[in-house]
């Protein structure tokens, strides 16, 4: 291929968090071929996320419908690739569904996803980058580049970012201030549930340990849920006796506006998922609980000192606990409230809008 790299498609669909990790191999496509396009594939619904990244010129979005009526799927996948002529398709999710962007691109000369059986004849370049979990998930996404590198050195960056305007931070500020967040004290924000309620670590636990966050810091909780998660959001708040210091009334009715109050958050604490790669993607300090079979390796990226997290593989290995036939609840318990504390605790107290309200 001798003529220069003009569009870029990247197919990454799945949630928030898998898209975030992913913006790092956008950004790492645009220093390697600033002169490129960059589309990016992703659900409807997730996209606003991505509206200001200046790393993604433009975001393709699937429906709900479109995604789950074949017919549907295939006309629009049909189209997308045919309105444009692509040089390099990355294949993020290396599906069968997703293996028809490359199945209708057969002139584009670089057609790359994860080596599985399926994606022979259809993809050019099949990576093995998913068989080793020592390696992170934004690690594991940048692999997929390496086949790149005959047609120009490789700049990578292991960075992963969202973007906030001046405006959105100000007037969420506002808003924030309106609903009685004091910005002289500590701001956390926490999440005490979770989308799939199996991710959720013991009530009590962290009841416990945000307990024990109000008793040293005098900080200010804001509890970060969505949909179906108030009621047990507001149970949490109920059985604390309804703290002041807990604060259910800030609410973030979109992805853009949880963007907006994470930026006017000093840390984040609570159960692994997508809200923690986004505190992380917006450089808010973090320390996340990882449930059974989430490897903390993969998708805990980036400096360990900042964003922290314990899993139960800490206190026993993945292998000794099936050798044991601990079931899922027996595994969760593995974490200890001490543990979870002590990490908190030290992260918190060198944090300097911590550190002023030690009591």
């Amino acid at each position: 291929m001798n003529k220069p790299v003009r569009h870029i498609l990247v197919i990454r669909f799945r949630r928030v968090g898998d898209s975030v990790l992913a913006t790092a191999l956008c950004s790492s496509l645009r220093r390697t071929f600033p002169g490129a396009q960059i589309d990016f594939v992703i659900n409807e619904g997730i996209h606003t996320l991505y509206e200001q990244h200046p790393d993604i010129d433009r975001l393709i979005t699937f429906n709900d419908r479109e995604n789950h009526h074949f017919p549907t799927y295939i006309k629009k996948v049909w189209q997308t690739v045919r309105q444009t002529r692509y040089d390099i398709i990355i294949d993020m999710r290396t599906t069968v569904r997703t293996l028809f962007f490359s199945l209708f691109s057969l002139r584009t000369p670089f057609r790359i996803g994860s080596r599985k059986a399926y994606g022979q004849g259809i993809l050019t370049h099949r990576i093995d980058n998913h068989s080793d979990n020592t390696i992170d998930m934004v690690r594991q996404n940048l692999q997929l580049m390496k086949p790149l590198s005959v047609l120009a050195p490789l700049k990578y960056t292991e960075e992963f970012r969202l973007y906030v305007s001046e405006k959105q931070r100000a007037d969420y500020r506002r808003y924030m201030e309106q609903q009685g967040i004091d910005f002289r004290r500590p701001v956390l924000m926490a999440t005490v549930t979770a989308r799939l309620t199996y991710k959720v670590w013991d009530k009590e636990k962290m009841k416990e340990v945000l307990r024990r966050i109000i008793d040293r810091y005098d900080a200010q909780i804001i509890f970060n849920f969505a949909g179906k998660e108030r009621e047990m959001a507001e149970q949490y708040k109920q059985e604390m006796n309804n703290d002041p210091h807990i604060f259910m009334n800030v609410e973030a009715k979109s992805l853009p506006e949880l963007c907006a109050l994470l930026t006017h958050c000093h840390f984040f604490f609570g159960n692994e998922g997508g809200p923690r790669h986004i505190a992380q993607a917006l450089g808010v300090p973090s320390y996340a609980i990882f449930p059974p079979g989430i490897w903390k390796s993969v998708w805990l990226p980036g400096d360990q000192t900042r964003y922290a997290g314990i899993s139960p593989d800490d206190f026993m290995p993945y292998r000794e606990q099936q050798e044991r036939k601990l079931n899922y609840t027996e595994r969760f318990n593995l974490i200890p409230v001490e543990d979870v504390w002590n990490g908190v605790k030290d992260m918190l107290d060198e944090l300097p809008d911590f550190k002023i309200h030690l009591t």
